[in-house]
């Protein structure tokens, strides 16, 4: 099985592409310029170029070979609105399209908690994030035959992985999760695909493995 994450250099990125990368498959690192491959090798991945500023028809190439592609791309919080616009959506929405277009079914986006309620963005400070991240998510949905898989975790952090999680954050005592946890639940549903499905995460008490199965 051979997977494609786009947004490979990203904090959530390569902690996708080492820990896929461990369990012997082949991890495709798509990145942005090509000072970013050293990194991608060292975790373990073979970079490809992806230019999400780009078109659609431009992203193929990239998705040779692939079974799987994982969408973890973000403009990054040192960014304007504009770019916001241009990768956290746009750019979503054209590696969708470049996903049919290379006859590849699987698609997993890595989403945001509070990304369906529109109360919670007018408190979140950055609305158009979320606004970026719900259309992106309405696209996948409802403008593609994709077998779809939506990961929308809670506040990220830096912290050490716990390897446990809940797919019930009311139910948490916290609204947050690692990166780490975020990629290894992306890494179990590459491994154990959950198609048409939308979770959201946050650290809780179960495993990552009995959580998504």
């Amino acid at each position: 099985m051979t997977t494609l994450i786009i947004g490979a250099h990203g904090h959530v990125g390569q902690h996708i592409v080492e820990q896929l990368a461990a369990t012997g498959e082949t991890v495709y690192g798509g990145i942005r310029n090509a000072e970013q491959a050293a990194v991608i090798e060292k975790l373990g991945g073979h970079p490809r170029m992806v230019d999400l500023m780009g078109t659609a028809d431009g992203l193929v190439p990239a998705m040779n070979d692939v079974d799987t592609v994982v969408f973890s791309a973000g403009s990054g919080g040192s960014t304007g609105d504009d770019m916001t616009l241009n990768i956290d959506l746009d750019g979503a929405v054209k590696s969708m399209i470049a996903t049919e277009e290379a006859g590849i079914k699987r698609f997993i986006i890595v989403s945001a908690m509070g990304t369906d309620d529109r109360a919670f963005w007018e408190k979140s400070g950055i609305r158009p994030y979320y606004v970026a991240k719900y259309y992106a998510d309405q696209w996948l949905q409802h403008r593609t035959d994709l077998d779809y898989t939506i990961v929308r975790p809670g506040i990220l952090t830096n912290d050490a992985p716990t390897g446990k999680i809940t797919l019930d954050p009311a139910t948490a005592d916290t609204t947050k999760i690692s990166r780490a946890d975020v990629a290894a639940t992306v890494v179990a549903i590459v491994k154990h695909p959950l198609p048409k499905q939308i979770i959201t995460i946050v650290n809780g008490d179960v495993s990552v493995a009995d959580a998504v199965h």
